[in-house]
Parts: C-alpha cells; sequence; structure tokens
C-alpha cells in the first residue's frame, strides 16, 4: 500500500506528525506538505512561478506552493508509481458544510481524486487540538477498512472527528454537507504606519445543522464521514436556464 499524505497546514503541523505515525504501519508512506501554513488556499494551483521540492530531516518533503501543487507535484513528477490512496490533514479544525469550497486541506485530497487516486481529507473540530491521535485513530480505521475493502469506484471521502478522546466517540455516520449562516464581518485595523488593513472574519454559525449533517453528528460526538464530488452543474436549473437564453 503506496499511501501519499499532504495537509494544508505545512509539514511541521502535528497533525500531519500523528497522521504519518499512524499510517506507518499500513504501507509506504510519502508526506509531501507546503512549506508553511497555506489553510483557505482551496484548489489553487501555482502557474506564475516555478515550485521547489525540498526534503527535511524527518524525510517529509515539503513545497513552495499550495496543498493542490503538492499533491499534483507528488503524483505528477516525483513519485515513480502512483500512489494508492492519498490522505490529507489532520487538519486543526473543521472542514464541514460551507468550508469544503475554500479548504486547502479537501484541496489537496480532491487532487488526488481527480487523478483517479482514492483519496480522504480528515480534520479535527476543535479550536485546542488536544486529541489528534484520536483523529490519527479515526484515519487508520478508514484506511484498513479500504485495504480490506477497496471501494472499486473513484471515492473522494471528508472526514471531521471531535477533538474528543477515542473513548468517548460515539460511532462513525455518514452524512451530508450542511450549511453556515454568512461569515463574520471582516476585522478592521490599523498598522504602526497608519494604514487601514482588514482580517477575513470568522465563519458563521451553522444554518442547517440538523440530523443527517456532518454538523450534527460532530456536535454529538460521532465521527462525520461525506462522500464528495465535483461536478458543480445545477442539474435543477439545465431546463430553466435553456428557456431563459432562448
Amino acid at each position: 500500500m503506496r499511501i501519499l499524505l499532504s495537509n494544508d497546514d505545512g509539514y511541521f503541523a502535528p497533525g500531519i506528525e500523528h497522521l504519518a505515525r499512524a499510517l506507518t504501519a499500513l504501507g509506504e508512506i510519502t508526506v509531501v506538505a507546503p512549506e508553511r501554513d497555506r489553510s483557505g488556499a482551496s484548489n489553487s494551483l501555482t502557474l506564475d512561478r516555478p515550485l521547489s521540492l525540498r526534503r527535511t530531516a524527518n524525510g517529509f518533503y515539503h513545497v513552495n506552493g499550495t496543498p493542490t501543487d503538492c499533491v499534483h507535484l507528488a503524483v505528477t513528477g516525483m513519485l515513480d508509481t502512483l500512489p494508492d490512496m492519498v490522505v490529507s490533514g489532520i487538519n486543526h479544525g473543521a472542514n464541514m458544510g460551507d468550508d469544503t469550497i475554500y479548504s486547502g486541506t479537501v484541496a489537496a485530497a480532491t487532487e488526488g481524486y481527480l487523478l483517479g487516486v482514492p483519496a480522504i481529507a480528515v480534520s479535527l473540530v476543535g479550536k485546542s487540538g488536544t486529541h489528534f491521535a484520536t483523529a490519527a485513530g479515526i484515519a487508520k480505521q478508514l484506511v484498513e477498512r479500504f485495504i480490506a475493502q477497496p471501494i472499486r469506484s473513484s471515492v473522494l471521502l471528508n472526514v471531521n472527528v471531535p477533538d474528543v478522546p477515542p473513548e468517548q466517540i460515539r460511532g462513525i455516520k455518514v452524512t451530508r454537507l450542511g450549511r453556515r449562516h454568512k461569515a463574520e464581518p471582516v476585522v478592521r485595523a490599523n498598522t504602526p504606519r497608519g494604514e487601514t488593513v482588514f482580517w477575513v472574519g470568522a465563519a458563521g454559525e451553522a444554518a442547517d445543522a440538523g440530523e443527517g449533517t456532518d454538523f450534527h453528528a460532530v456536535a454529538n460526538n460521532f465521527v462525520s464521514v461525506t462522500p464528495l464530488q465535483i461536478d458543480l452543474t445545477h442539474t435543477g436549473q439545465l431546463s430553466m436556464i435553456e428557456m431563459w437564453i432562448k
């Protein structure tokens, strides 16, 4: 089993270290991650400059680009053979509902999926980041299940794990994405030179968090597993738009 690991928090983040340790027993692990925190990078590719690939003392590789760059570079240029799976994470913070659109963690997994590799994005839901080992254990369970029972079709799974000890996890639920309210307003600040700058505000609270959603599962100490797809076509509007443009 050849497993490619990446993330958006950077190669030095504790989440990817926990993930690498947990999955080492399952196969050949290669870590290719951004050289710095690239949270919120979404699916962006770096096209205006070359990318560099460097190896650290612990064997991890880092790239001066986005999470998508890391997986794309690894799969299409660095690795001699296609990996059997891409696992991205463990992200420090939730990637639920609308978060998936912006998430670099999900984007790294998505790039693997687009390149024909089964992929899993794993996030630890909580500000403290206390129980990365819990999320690493869940990731290991899912990869073990994939080894024992491979999914024949192309698959992209978004996994969110409550930040609690393993014994407090109540199980795993397959969910749909919920929805958030709009984000909080930007935060205005002044620099020492008197310039006005703006910080992007926090994500809004969940608007659609009913039973069956990722929000509801995690709030009740279940692991949320959501299968994702990339087709953005609004099929329900095809007929309407055809009539509209006539």
